[in-house]
């Protein structure tokens, strides 16, 4: 067993108030407590100490979350991300290193709360490199502060995040993008703008001629190759058949033993036969 045996239960949007009672509940610990705690976790692998130390924190992980309730993303979906890099950090937690828990859990908390924000943020990933993650998060605390950037406060974000002007307008375009809705909203008609893209993509797949044109044609392609090999000698039918339309393909040296032949034979054979039905079906084949 590990750590993450001990998962948090899931937490639905009606019971956060519910479940941040339950948090504050648990008692806080002192250095001593902690540190007793994660020594009996760490030396004796005691999965009960494990479970005090994360009940113990899941205040914290609220905390942490609260803090990006501005991506538009449910607050209890950030905690449970979140909880899950606090089991992370409580699980290589070395109590050795003299630190308390809370210091080195902010990390695997935020990383955890970063992934799934960049994962859901958007259906178009907005950023996939460190580079762009870092300067994401970055960006959007500077524009909490500044709001639409002119060129000066460009330059001195870029410069304070140690990136190129360029960089900063780019993601700024990202975070300033908007998916769009595929359906119309109820106000679509009288607006101006873009229609919704329901009103101009093309579902062919529901266009019941296409479909009935298309299963037609293939038929009459089928019906013409299987003539066209009929006019074909056994030798080369089984060829054609073993190279091209069996779901285990044959190779030149094997259909060369079958017919005592060289594997040159075989190709010259197959080469004709091609020929012949190409002739035949036309453009069909």
């Amino acid at each position: 067993m590990t750590t993450e045996s001990y998962a948090i239960a899931p937490i639905s949007r009606d019971s956060l108030d519910s479940y941040l009672q339950q948090v504050n509940s648990h008692p806080m610990l002192s250095a001593d407590q902690e540190r007793a705690l994660a020594e009996r976790l760490h030396y004796e692998e005691d999965l009960d100490a494990a479970k005090s130390l994360i009940l113990s924190h899941l205040r914290f992980v609220v905390h942490i979350a609260r803090g990006y309730s501005g991506y538009g993303l449910p607050v209890s979906d950030l905690v449970q991300e979140g909880n899950i890099g606090l089991m992370k950090a409580v699980k290589r937690f070395n109590p050795e290193v003299g630190v308390r828990l809370v210091s080195f859990a902010v990390h695997w908390i935020k990383a955890e709360i970063h992934e799934y924000v960049l994962r859901n943020w958007r259906i178009v990933k907005v950023a996939t490199t460190k580079a762009q993650r870092k300067l994401f998060f970055n960006l959007r605390k500077a524009k909490k502060r500044l709001g639409w950037f002119n060129a000066d406060e460009v330059n001195m974000v870029a410069e304070q995040l140690g990136v190129d002007a360029a960089e900063v307008r780019e993601m700024e375009s990202r975070l300033a993008a908007q998916d769009p809705g595929f359906d119309a909203g109820n106000d679509d008609d009288e607006r101006e703008g873009p229609s919704a893209p329901v009103f101009y993509l093309e579902d062919k797949s529901s266009d019941v001629a296409i479909n009935l044109e298309s299963e037609n044609w293939e038929n009459h392609a089928n019906h013409r190759l299987a003539n066209a090999m009929s006019g074909l000698d056994e030798r080369s039918q089984h060829i054609i058949r073993s190279r091209w339309l069996d779901d285990n393909k044959t190779t030149l040296q094997e259909l060369a033993d079958h017919y005592e032949v060289s594997a040159e034979r075989i190709r010259q054979l197959e080469k004709n036969a091609m020929r012949k039905l190409k002739e035949a079906v036309g453009d069909v084949f």
